[in-house]
């Protein structure tokens, strides 16, 4: 099984992706490791990614996913994953073995976290274009992260039939 953790960037998705995969002994893999450096200073620069931004992303998350279960191996990987089409591509119709978490929040809870956060690249003053961008899963597992991270975790191996890993 791959879960990716989705949502906008300050949901939690590195952190609680850490912890569960801590839990699981599964291997963690944060999308936003996958970024072409341009990407990454687009970011830095408060400039909004499009989709041709996000497409050499995306293949190589496509490939990874691809790779681990061609392998027989679980993961866990944290991206965005704003759009249906981002998403779709990711599953490569593979829903029993690609399960989506959307880590949900609103974005006043948001923005408080991001204006805390340090050393990522992602400015802060992007977070209203990924919530623009953002179309909400209907086929994923949403979770309120008002929660707390460590709860959300327990609930997350709870609903995936995980629990006991």
């Amino acid at each position: 099984m791959i879960i990716i953790l989705m949502g906008v960037s300050g949901s939690g998705k590195t952190t609680v992706g850490r912890l569960l995969a801590k839990e699981l002994d599964w291997p963690f893999y944060d999308g936003d490791d996958f970024h072409p450096p341009a990407n990454v200073e687009k970011m830095r620069a408060d400039i909004p990614l499009d989709d041709d931004d996000r497409d050499g992303w995306l293949a190589s998350l496509q490939n990874l996913i691809r790779q681990k279960i061609d392998d027989g191996q679980n993961a866990i990987l944290a991206c965005s994953a704003l759009k249906q089409k981002y998403r779709a591509r990711l599953r490569q119709d593979r829903p029993h073995e690609v399960r989506l978490v959307y880590l949900k929040g609103d974005f006043a809870l948001i923005q408080q976290r991001l204006q805390t956060r340090r050393h990522h690249y992602m400015n802060p003053n992007l977070l209203q274009s990924q919530f623009d961008a953002l179309e909400e899963p209907a086929d994923a597992l949403t979770i309120d992260i008002a929660k707390g991270s460590h709860a959300i975790v327990g609930i997350i191996q709870r609903e995936l039939g995980r629990e006991n890993e």
